[in-house]
C-alpha cells in the first residue's frame, strides 16, 4: 500500500506549488493593498478623496498581512479547485502547526475506493512522519513570507488614483449587496499601475512590474473586497531564466468576513479565477487556467497537525454512508 505514495504532501492548500505559480499568484493578490501614487481625486459623487488614496491603501495592507497570518484563527472549509490538472474538492484544517488537507471528490464524482485507500495512506504517512510535513510546512511558511516581503515593497512600486465613478465589483454575489445596507459606508475604488521608475530589488518582486487593474476596499473595515488585474506587458524574472510571463493574462479575486473567535476579524479569499501562459525555466509554455473557491467555513479549535489529519479520515466522504 505504501508504494502507491509518491508525494505525501501533494494534496496541500493550492494553488501555489512551483516557484513561478507562487510569484506570480504572490504578485496578483498582493499587489492591490498598498499605493504611493500622486493622489489623483475622483468625480462625480465620491467624497473620499479628501483622504489620500494612499492612506486607504496602506491600511489595507496592514489588514491583508493578518490575512495571510490569521494570528489566533483557525478554520476548516471546502476548497474547490479547477485547473490543468482537473477539478478536485479538499477538505481543508488550518492548525498552528499548518494546513492540512484531505481530497474528497475528484471531477465532481466521489473517490473511487482506491483513491480514497490511497489517500488514507498519505494522510497517515504524515502522522508517521512528522518530518515529512515540516518540509511542506516550511514551504508554506516560505509562500506566507513572500507574500508579506511583497506588500511592504508596494508603496515604491505601484502607482494609485481613485476611479473615476467609484463603480460597483463586477458579478457581486447578491448575498453580498444583501449584507450592505443602504447606511453601511459604500467601497473605495482605486486603480493601479506599475511605477516607471521603481526597480525591483529581488527576482521574486519583477513579477510586480506588469500589473494594472483595480481593487474595491471596504470604507469601513479597510478590507480589500474584490480585485481585478491584467497582465498588460511580458514579465521576465531573473532575465527570463526563472520564468516568462506572456503578456494577456488576467487576475481576480473576492474576499469575504468568515466566522471566527470573538475579538478576532477573519477575512480569506473565497474565489480566484486565474489564466496566465508561463514559459518556466527556459522551458515549455503552460498555460494556466485556474478557478479556485473556498466554502463552507468553520471556526476550530487549536489543534496538532495530527488530530487535524485524524479528525479528517474520521469524516464520511461526500455520497458515501
Amino acid at each position: 500500500m505504501r508504494a502507491r505514495i509518491l508525494n505525501p504532501t501533494r494534496h496541500r492548500h493550492a494553488p501555489r506549488q512551483l516557484l513561478t505559480r507562487v510569484v506570480i499568484l504572490a504578485a496578483a493578490l498582493l499587489t492591490p493593498f498598498i499605493s504611493a501614487s500622486p493622489e489623483q481625486p475622483a468625480q462625480d459623487t465620491f467624497s473620499a478623496p479628501s483622504i489620500p488614496a494612499r492612506t486607504w491603501a496602506q491600511q489595507c495592507a496592514n489588514n491583508e498581512i493578518l490575512v495571510i497570518q490569521h494570528p489566533n484563527s483557525y478554520l476548516r472549509y471546502r476548497l474547490h479547485e479547477i485547473n490543468e490538472k482537473g477539478d478536485q474538492v479538499r477538505d481543508q484544517i488550518e492548525t498552528p502547526d499548518g494546513s492540512v488537507a484531505r481530497l474528497i471528490q475528484r471531477d465532481g464524482r466521489p473517490l473511487t475506493a482506491e483513491e480514497d485507500a490511497a489517500e488514507r495512506d498519505r494522510l497517515n504517512y504524515l502522522i508517521e512522519s512528522p518530518w515529512v510535513f515540516a518540509h511542506h510546512v516550511k514551504g508554506e511558511q516560505a509562500n506566507k513570507k513572500l507574500g508579506i516581503d511583497l506588500l511592504k515593497l508596494m508603496p515604491d512600486a505601484m502607482l494609485w488614483s481613485y476611479t473615476p465613478g467609484q463603480p460597483e465589483p463586477p458579478n457581486q454575489p447578491a448575498a453580498d449587496k444583501a449584507v450592505r445596507s443602504t447606511d453601511d459606508p459604500p467601497l473605495v475604488v482605486l486603480d493601479f499601475k506599475p511605477n516607471p521608475n521603481w526597480s525591483p530589488p529581488s527576482i521574486p518582486a519583477e513579477s510586480l512590474t506588469g500589473f494594472e487593474g483595480r481593487i474595491w476596499i471596504d470604507r469601513r473595515t479597510r478590507r480589500m473586497v474584490d480585485f481585478e488585474g491584467d497582465l498588460f506587458h511580458a514579465v521576465n524574472i531573473g532575465w527570463g531564466v526563472v520564468a516568462h510571463i506572456y503578456p494577456g493574462g488576467t487576475v481576480s479575486l473576492h474576499q469575504v468576513s468568515v466566522p471566527s473567535p470573538p475579538g478576532v476579524d477573519r477575512f480569506i479569499v473565497d474565489h480566484i479565477v486565474e489564466r496566465l501562459a508561463v514559459r518556466a525555466l527556459m522551458l515549455k509554455t503552460i498555460k494556466q487556467q485556474t478557478v479556485f473557491d473556498t466554502a463552507e467555513f468553520r471556526p476550530v479549535a487549536p489543534m496538532s497537525y495530527q488530530q487535524a489529519i485524524k479528525l479528517l479520515l474520521d469524516t464520511p466522504l461526500p455520497n458515501h454512508p
